[in-house]
């Protein structure tokens, strides 16, 4: 029987991840292997900037995982996201004629046209559609309603593109198939969210190492996505500042470190040791935690646009590395006034794994966990031969040279899903656009010419020398019907 499995991979700040998994009848999801490697060299602030470095770093990790499922790896699901992507938004109008239906194909041509927009430097990985305007009322689905006048309100996921060129290319050059690349905060929102927060109106804030994300859901629809470059990491860093290594500081915070503490509760006479020399008051320590994760906690609220402020009954769902630091819940709530504080430590789905890195259940693998979820082809490739001199993975080879989607999808199948076009993909959908403009533009001409030699001939036919011979014929057929 061959194998099924998916594989995922996200790139992190702080680790690259891959994880392999299979879909059960029961909807449960079971995890086959996990790898990890050290992207610190490689990623920073969640995008790749050294090539080589990533491209070696994705190479091993599918090769580990290879070597665990016994299985060449065709295709894997990837994870986009980092500094710099950000969220805008646009409004397209088309102007209809007196008492017009909208169609299906009128709303296509919308998202089509707010797909084509131009912004500089910036690639749009995703359009979230957000309401219609119909005249002076908003719909989420006009069609069938007459208007004179549609309107379409959209969210542009935009990122950097050479923040894109350079995450298509490692794939690339590391010989590994996309099934489907994932805006990485939508896969996981939807992995994390309950459809009663999205629907009510929430933040979901992911702090990660180098980055937190910050995501915007009101009546089931994403209204806003930041990112913003602060981390835990940057706790890190404060702490190091003490002239300590960076290690020494990362397991200092995980000790001691804590979100909040009441001022009632510092001893001030206790001290933290740095080494066998030196040490550091507990209140100097916790100014330094605290005043790094104010700063973040400020900026993540800044990102939350005043027309959701007061409609977050779902409230703040807090995830990734950095939600579990103690009383994290307490200093979101004091500094947003936002009661309902949840953190997401795992997804929804029911997973089966006893790998320590999955029974954690401490927000780390979330991301990787719901773009394995979103998975939904076959991974597996040609089985691994024990024979040496066999031929082995030339399937898979083969399967990896290629892309996984044969025709290009269309905008409007993928909108507002979280897919993201792979650079193969988008050559492929701008070539079939180009014939599909070339094929109505050769039929507009033929068209053209057409109607041109109609209107030629109705001019021939009425010319005066043309009536003249038709009055000459006609003449002479009357003549030979009076001699008969």
């Amino acid at each position: 029987m061959p194998k099924e499995f998916i594989v995922a991979i996200e790139l992190g700040s702080s680790k690259i991840t891959g994880v392999a998994g299979r879909k059960n009848l029961d909807g449960s999801i079971s995890i086959l292997a996990v790898v990890k490697e050290d992207s610190t060299s490689c990623i920073r602030k969640g995008v790749v900037y050294n090539i080589d470095k990533t491209v070696m770093a994705l190479t091993n990790i599918v090769k580990k995982l290879e070597t665990t499922l016994k299985s060449k790896i065709a295709y894997v699901y990837v994870g986009v996201g980092g500094q710099s992507i950000r969220s805008m938004k646009n409004v397209i109008v088309k102007e209809l004629a007196a008492e017009s239906v909208v169609t299906q194909d009128m709303i296509n041509e919308l998202m089509d046209a707010n797909r084509n927009m131009s912004y500089p430097e910036q690639e749009i990985l995703d359009a979230a559609t957000q309401e219609y305007k119909v005249d002076q009322q908003f719909q989420l689905d006009p069609v069938g309603i007459q208007c004179t006048r549609l309107e379409g309100n959209f969210l542009n996921i935009l990122w950097r593109k050479t923040f894109y060129r350079n995450l298509n290319k490692c794939f690339e050059l590391a010989g590994i198939a996309i099934a489907d690349m994932y805006l990485a905060p939508l896969a996981m929102a939807d992995s994390v969210l309950t459809e009663t927060e999205k629907r009510a109106g929430c933040v979901l804030v992911d702090l990660g190492a180098d980055t937190t994300t910050v995501s915007v859901y009101y009546k089931n629809i994403l209204r806003h996505l930041a990112v913003i470059p602060l981390g835990s990491s940057n706790i890190t860093k404060d702490i190091a500042t003490l002239q300590m290594e960076e290690g020494d500081a990362e397991r200092m915070k995980l000790k001691h470190g804590s979100a909040y503490t009441d001022n009632s509760d510092i001893d001030n006479t206790l001290r933290f040791p740095i080494d066998a020399d030196r040490d550091i008051l507990s209140r100097d320590f916790i100014n330094i935690v605290e005043g790094r994760l104010q700063e973040i906690i400020e900026n993540v609220w800044f990102q939350v646009p005043n027309e959701y402020i007061d409609k977050l009954l779902g409230g703040i769902i807090l995830t990734g590395g950095g939600s579990n630091m103690r009383n994290i819940e307490r200093a979101f709530r004091n500094h947003t006034h936002i009661d309902k504080i949840r953190v997401a430590r795992f997804i929804t789905s029911t997973v089966n794994s006893n790998l320590p890195e999955i029974v954690a259940h401490d927000a780390m693998m979330n991301t990787v966990l719901g773009l394995l979820e979103k998975g939904d082809m076959n991974c597996a490739g040609e089985e691994i031969s024990s024979d040496l001199f066999g031929a082995t993975g030339d399937a898979a080879a083969a399967a990896a040279g290629d892309s996984a989607h044969k025709a290009p999808r269309p905008i409007t199948e993928i909108t507002g899903r979280g897919i993201v076009q792979t650079e193969e993909e988008k050559k492929m959908a701008e070539e079939e656009a180009r014939r599909r403009k070339e094929e109505e533009e050769e039929a507009l001409r033929k068209a053209e010419e057409e109607e041109a030699a109609r209107k030629a001939a109705e001019r021939r036919e009425n010319s005066a020398w043309n009536k003249f011979l038709r009055g000459l014929k006609k003449f002479g057929k009357d003549i030979m019907s009076e001699e008969d």
